[in-house]
């Protein structure tokens, strides 16, 4: 009873100074709302759409079922998981966060997973896109599209080992599985039928419910960018930032790293996307320190993104903690992976280039910054045709 009034009084006090934040900083409340906003229906609204709205779908005509049967023999003795967290796994590193709590989520209300098996395939399954780790990161933040692979392998790498460490995670809470029977094509062709006779809802009302739930889950992605972009700009003001970098500078110290690099550090603490930007642009700091930061702050993927998925996982009965651990897990293995595979993957591979140049090889990162470059031309009017489509499908599945 305590430590729930205890709750209540902290969380009206961080309200109500919130509130008072808003009004005493009402011009950097508002750049940093439009700020939000725009990141989300130029880049996050476009680029998530398409993944979520197929990936109900797929659930919905039975391809997970037909997947789960066959990537069964690789995922339960690596992960502990069903066969269907592969679906899950290659959708989330495809699509980004917070696509694989969705995904999962989705599997759990499904009843394909069991409790324990959901919570494990969260925490592996919460990754960045290749888009924003090659266009965004590498070629938009550092100028140097070869920095992309060493990043990509640290945090891809890291949610691999996540999910190594995770598969210790419940066993003794959980209930030993059969031996699995041989797996054949039939086999998965007919799990796939019966998910798909067992789903009744004709294909058009499929795909429009699929279009409404993509949205939703959209929205409400959105208003959590704007609400911790706010946030993470009203903290630099009121100076909290600046007096959590000082703990931060303190440990820095004691690995070797710059206290230089300690505010932009806690600025990715709360927001991946503004953190990254800030430790590309600290230039008294040499670049495989800004790695080994950058790395970090993808694996912990920020407060902003953790809240989406802990509004996603209360619809469930998945537990937030053990994907926060596995945050914390996913941040120290990327910087430990960045750190071990500076030397043989960027010095040795392209002679250390440099860091604030961009190299003559130019194909190497035009499909990224075309990549990005198109969605901030087209992202709005895909957002906005996106929005006039879902109130369409929403009148139409009301009546």
């Amino acid at each position: 009873m305590a430590a729930s009034r205890a709750k209540t009084i902290l969380l009206a006090i961080f309200v109500t100074v919130f509130a008072g934040s808003l009004i005493a900083f009402p011009e950097a409340s508002f750049e940093a709302s439009i700020r939000g906003l725009n990141m989300w229906w130029e880049i996050v609204f476009p680029s998530l759409l398409p993944f979520f709205i197929i990936s109900e779908m797929l659930i919905g005509i039975g391809v997970v079922s037909f997947l789960g049967v066959l990537l069964e023999p690789m995922m339960r003795p690596l992960f502990r998981v069903p066969g269907s967290g592969g679906f899950v796994w290659a959708m989330a590193m495809a699509s980004g966060f917070p696509s694989g709590a969705k995904l999962a989520a989705r599997l759990r209300k499904e009843k394909q997973l069991t409790r324990i098996e959901a919570e494990r395939l969260v925490s592996f399954t919460n990754s960045s896109n290749p888009l924003f780790i090659f266009g965004a990161v590498s070629v938009g933040f550092f100028y140097n599209p070869h920095l992309g692979v060493l990043l990509a392998l640290a945090h891809y790498g890291g949610n691999f080992l996540v999910g190594l460490t995770m598969r210790f995670y419940g066993r003794e809470k959980e209930e030993e599985k059969a031996r699995s029977k041989r797996v054949t094509l039939r086999s998965a062709f007919s799990a796939m039928h019966r998910e798909r006779t067992k789903d009744e809802r004709p294909i058009g009302k499929l795909i429009g419910e699929a279009v409404v739930s993509s949205i939703n889950t959209l929205l409400m992605i959105g208003g959590f960018i704007i609400l911790f972009s706010v946030i993470n700009k009203l903290l630099f003001h009121l100076h909290v930032t600046e007096f959590l970098a000082m703990g931060a500078a303190q440990l820095f110290h004691l690995v070797g790293l710059s206290s230089l690099i300690s505010i932009p550090f806690i600025a990715g603490i709360f927001e991946i996307t503004l953190g990254s930007q800030m430790i590309s642009q600290v230039q008294q700091v040499n670049l495989l320190q800004q790695v080994i930061l950058t790395s970090f702050v993808l694996g912990f993927s920020g407060l902003s993104v953790q809240a989406q998925v802990a509004s996603i996982l209360a619809e469930t009965d998945i537990r937030f903690a053990p994907f926060f651990m596995a945050r914390i897990m996913h941040g120290f293995y990327s910087a430990m992976i960045a750190f071990v595979c500076w030397k043989p993957v960027y010095e040795n591979s392209y002679q250390g280039g440099s860091s604030k140049s961009i190299p003559v090889f130019q194909s190497l990162q035009s499909p990224w910054e075309e990549a990005v470059s198109f969605l901030h031309q087209f992202g709005p009017v895909i957002t906005i045709g996106a929005l006039v489509l879902y109130m369409y499908f929403y009148a139409r599945l009301a009546k």
